[in-house]
């Protein structure tokens, strides 16, 4: 933020709310330079127009929200920058190259199919894959329940994935029906925005990874073995026409287990108390949903649930009664 930008703000903080003629006025400084400082002041979300006003009058967000949007706004800025430089570098191929050279097991990015043993590497593979996702994750679990140590582990990939808005598909076998912490975990990633779907028909194992690259045990029986890491095309573009056959046959996992019934005593999920604060302390959807780690359609659908659970026509009641009963 420029000092005139930082100027701008301050205003608007003294006089609530301000007119670009305003600013200018208050400021002694031109109108076009208070017009470009309002420009960039809304596009960092620092500033937004007042709804109703005839003479585009803006005002200031909270001090303790515009910062923390600045911050973030400068985290996602250097997190592409960063990127950007390991791409045109080609730093991650240059240390696999030379890990290989000394017969490390990790893959080598130019290798249209590697065998990859060891459940450790593996999980090093789809660690290092599922980092430069961009679009989309596909992954199927045909065997059901997921164990203690493989819950810990996808937790973390999962959560990373979802938070920076890549999409995140998942088959689950009707088995995994039948294991509570395998269920609890699914719904914490619905709750994140995965979708998830549960499917009675025979299906094999595999990660699909922005329909680029994909993952298949050596041994279907026993994944932990090793996989296979498959980036020829042809062969790819198999594996996604698979999955999506075998999605379309799959049902909602909220249809097949039922909506989390609510706490008899009217508690909240850890969830829903989070949405309710994020309510008033943001204004925008995707804001809210940006700053839980959620998508908007997630995060609109709590909304909705709440409202109904609450009996409130809008936002504004919800937040009302929602204090009122203490859950605030």
């Amino acid at each position: 933020m420029s000092e005139t930008e930082e100027s701008v703000y301050r205003c608007l903080l003294r006089s609530y709310e301000n007119s670009v003629q305003g600013i200018a006025e208050t400021l002694g400084i031109p109108v076009d330079e208070a017009e470009r400082s309002v420009a960039r002041l809304s596009a960092m979300d620092a500033i937004e127009p007042v709804a109703l006003s005839d003479d585009r009058r803006y005002r200031a967000v909270s001090p303790a929200l515009a910062v923390q949007r600045l911050v973030e706004g400068h985290l996602r800025d250097q997190r592409a920058r960063l990127e950007r430089l390991v791409r045109e570098d080609r730093i991650v191929e240059a240390l696999v190259n030379e890990r290989r050279s000394v017969g490390s097991p990790l893959l080598p990015t130019y290798q249209a199919v590697e065998r990859v043993e060891g459940i450790a590497n593996v999980r090093a593979v789809i660690d290092e894959l599922t980092f430069f996702a961009r679009h989309e994750g596909m992954t199927t679990q045909p065997h059901g329940a997921l164990s203690a140590d493989g819950i810990r582990a996808a937790r973390v990939i999962d959560t990373r994935v979802l938070r920076r808005g890549v999409r995140m598909r998942t088959i689950m076998a009707g088995a995994a029906l039948d294991d509570p912490p395998t269920v609890a975990y699914l719904r914490e990633l619905t709750a994140m925005g995965a979708e998830i779907r549960i499917s009675k028909r025979p299906f094999e194992r595999m990660l699909i990874v922005d329909r680029l690259t994909a993952l298949s045990p050596i041994n279907p029986d026993n994944s932990a073995l090793g996989a296979l890491v498959i980036r020829e095309p042809g062969l790819v573009s198999n594996l996604v026409a698979l999955f999506e056959r075998t999605w379309l046959d799959g049902v909602d996992i909220e249809e097949a287990i039922g909506p989390v019934e609510p706490d008899p005593d009217g508690a909240l999920t850890e969830i829903e108390r989070r949405i309710l604060v994020m309510m008033g302390q943001v204004d925008k959807d995707d804001q809210g949903a940006r700053e839980l780690g959620i998508s908007i359609r997630t995060y609109r659908k709590h909304i909705a649930d709440l409202m109904l659970r609450l009996g409130a026509a809008n936002r504004f009641q919800a937040g009302i009664q929602a204090r009122d009963r203490g859950w605030l």
